[in-house]
């Protein structure tokens, strides 16, 4: 069996959601606040058999309701779990029927059981409620009225089975859960380090012997037999230890206790004495955890950092959980439902180690089956890197304040296209790209010039990127249809339902109308000047069109008649900015010159060949005016001498020095935001 999904009514931020988990490992992303944290609190409330905060505070209802609504009935919270027969081959599935046997609501269609909690207004009180929030005109006041007069009456209540006829779960069935839960905030080292410590002392206790216990090829009796022996050998050794120490003590104790007689300890003659026997647990309390560096070297694991030996936490606490679910050694006892739920594993560890600890417990659910279901919550880009997107549950608070519960995985079908751009996504969605599924809204742009400046041209236009947790990604190209069915909620239920703006450049292409000619790229003043010979077709149509009214997904290019690429585009709105022109670029001195004049000018310093000769004589062809034409020669001369990454950084660097310059600095210049990038952020951050 495993958690196959919750329901969730009036906790906290979710008002009424149903979240559907994966039979195995299930990480929950989004931004600050989305809820992944009170999903994992909303499991714990249901399935943890003696969690000590079932009984909810006023902060725990879902605030999210009108005053009509919190005056006509009290507000109550209901979290329902479904548990379904697992595709995976346990061989504790009998058992797990057992523990649940009283829990089903569907015998038919698969196993199929449900627990409950509930916290409510008794009915008897109901009536109170109403008068006493008949009056009221705010809703805060309403609120108040809640918790000061009414919240001590409320109960919490575990359910089983089906909500229409509901029972009592059983306690010892209740008690086969284990529900190991790390909060965010964690102090590991006091549960670990000495074998006194209550985790690590059960650990040891399973584990030692471990050898005879885990000899399968044993009967139940020869191992118990073995176990006595060993034990009966322990006991007598110890006997003998205890004895000698005794003796070591026989003449100082004599010394030692006469001060009883001085205090009056020995009153009714009463006298203190010392005696012992000495177990294997007894001796737990005297072993340490350390960390052994080679033959030689031996340091304290009180010595490690946090991120180490909170690692060494969590692999003791799936050790105690193996020890809690063995059938031969907790007999009925035995856990059945083993489910690890960890609040940012990433805490303190480096990158590196987030990925392996993330593929040891992917490893622990598919193989070694130590645990059956593991739910995390991260921030972490490089963990969402380790995982599939089919693993992945992403809440998304959207501005309406209602949190979305999405399912990357699922918004791509059966369909060979779909197959293709889901294998491309989950390739793509390295550590660093892996931003997008955790930002509040998304800029998509082809290339690293766009990549790098993007947050530069924002301040410029007097917006900042950062405080609204902007993803700025680089797909590397044209590749906005695998990315957008992410996003795109009027194709699937399961897409993420943030802003995306991609951004892409116009890219004018020509062809020769005979024979097998290839599309080559041309500049746009080159548009419709021989149709005749041959075909004209720009980038970005046809995306435009069909997300024109998209509630969250937006393309935004070049003008369709005059644009080109982005950098072409700086060059269009600032021709006469020598800033443009940094030290990696080719022919610094020929474009500086260019700037510094009329359209005559600037051809007349422009390299003179036939490709230049040709781009003069195209423009020399249209329609505008000679101040259009010149930019558009600059523009172009521009894009031909550019090293664009390197550019960028360098552009990048010049603008941000720029920027800062106070603006009665005579050394300030003015920079032009391109129309299409103001445009995609004035939609995007509005």
């Amino acid at each position: 069996m495993y958690i196959s999904h919750i329901k969730i009514q009036g906790f906290r931020n979710f008002k009424n959601s149903d979240i559907e988990f994966n039979d195995g490992l299930n990480v929950l992303i989004g931004h600050n606040n989305a809820g992944k944290t009170n999903l994992l609190k909303a499991l714990q409330l249901v399935i943890e058999p003696h969690y000590r905060y079932r009984r909810l505070n006023a902060n725990d209802f879902n605030r999210d309701i009108s005053l009509e609504n919190l005056k006509s009935k009290s507000p109550s919270v209901t979290i329902s779990v479904t548990f379904k027969h697992s595709n995976i081959e346990y061989n504790e599935q009998e058992e797990d029927l057992r523990v649940i046997a009283n829990w089903f609501t569907d015998m038919e269609n698969g196993y199929t059981a449900m627990l409950t909690y509930r916290f409510y207004l008794p009915a008897e009180k109901e009536d109170d409620y109403k008068a006493a929030m008949a009056d009221v005109e705010d809703v805060k006041k309403g609120w108040s009225i809640l918790e000061n007069d009414f919240l001590r009456y409320y109960v919490y209540k575990l359910l089983a089975g089906p909500l229409d006829a509901p029972m009592q779960p059983e306690m010892d069935k209740l008690e086969r859960f284990d529900f190991q839960f790390l909060g965010a905030m964690r102090n590991v080292e006091d549960d670990m380090f000495y074998g006194r410590s209550t985790m690590l002392k059960d650990v040891l206790n399973f584990f030692i012997d471990y050898g005879i216990k885990a000899k399968g090829e044993r009967t139940e009796e020869e191992r118990e037999s073995e176990l006595k022996e060993v034990r009966k050998n322990f006991g007598n050794e110890a006997t003998a230890l205890m004895t000698s120490l005794l003796e070591r003590l026989s003449e100082g104790k004599d010394v030692m206790l006469d001060y009883a007689h001085e205090t009056g300890a020995s009153f009714n003659n009463a006298l203190p004495d010392f005696k012992s026997t000495l177990t294997e647990q007894d001796l737990f309390s005297a072993l340490k955890l350390i960390i052994r560096y080679g033959e030689d070297i031996e340091i304290s694991a009180t010595h490690n950092g946090l991120g180490y030996n909170n690692l060494i936490y969590m692999s003791l606490l799936l050790a105690k959980m193996q020890a809690d679910a063995d059938g031969n050694y907790m007999g009925d006892n035995a856990k059945v439902y083993p489910i690890l739920a960890i609040e940012e594993p990433e805490a303190h560890l480096h990158p590196a180690m987030q990925y392996k600890f993330l593929k040891f417990l992917d490893k622990n659910l598919k193989i070694d089956h130590k645990v059956r279901q593991i739910f995390i919550t991260t921030h972490s880009s490089q963990i969402t890197a380790a995982v599939k997107l089919d693993d992945i549950i992403c809440l998304h608070k959207g501005e309406d304040g209602i949190t979305n519960v999405c399912y990357p995985g699922k918004v791509f079908t059966d369909s060979d296209e779909d197959k293709k751009s889901k294998n491309y996504v989950q390739r793509f969605l390295d550590a660093t790209k892996s931003d997008m599924l955790f930002a509040r809204k998304i800029i998509l742009v082809e290339g690293i010039a766009e990549d790098l400046l993007m947050s530069t041209l924002a301040r410029y236009d007097g917006k900042s990127l950062e405080d609204q947790h902007v993803a700025v990604v680089n797909i590397n190209g044209r590749y906005f249809n695998h990315f957008v069915k992410l996003f795109n909620t009027e194709a699937s239920p399961n897409a993420i339902p943030k802003k995306v703006a991609c951004i892409t450049d116009r890219d004018p292409i020509k062809k020769e109308k005979t024979g097998n000619a290839r599309s080559k790229t041309c500049y746009p003043f080159e548009l419709n000047q021989d149709n005749e010979h041959f075909e004209y077709a720009v980038n970005a149509e046809d995306e435009e069109r069909a997300f024109d009214t998209h509630p969250s997904v937006r393309f935004f290019s070049q003008d369709r008649q005059k644009g080109k690429t982005f950098e072409y585009e700086l060059a269009l709105c600032n021709p006469d900015l020598d800033l443009l022109v940094t030290e990696s670029m080719s022919n610094q001195s020929e474009i500086k010159n260019m700037m510094n004049g009329d359209y005559e000018h600037a051809k007349d310093k422009v390299k003179n060949n036939k490709k230049w000769d040709d781009v003069k004589g195209s423009l020399d062809n249209t329609s505008w005016e000679d101040d259009e034409k010149r930019h558009h020669l600059i523009a172009a001369r521009y894009l031909s001498s550019l090293n664009k990454g390197e550019n960028a950084l360098e552009l990048c660097l010049a603008l941000e020095e720029n920027y800062e310059l106070d603006a009665d600095d005579e050394r300030k210049k003015t920079f032009n935001v391109p129309q299409y990038i103001h445009n995609a952020l004035e939609w995007l951050l509005r």
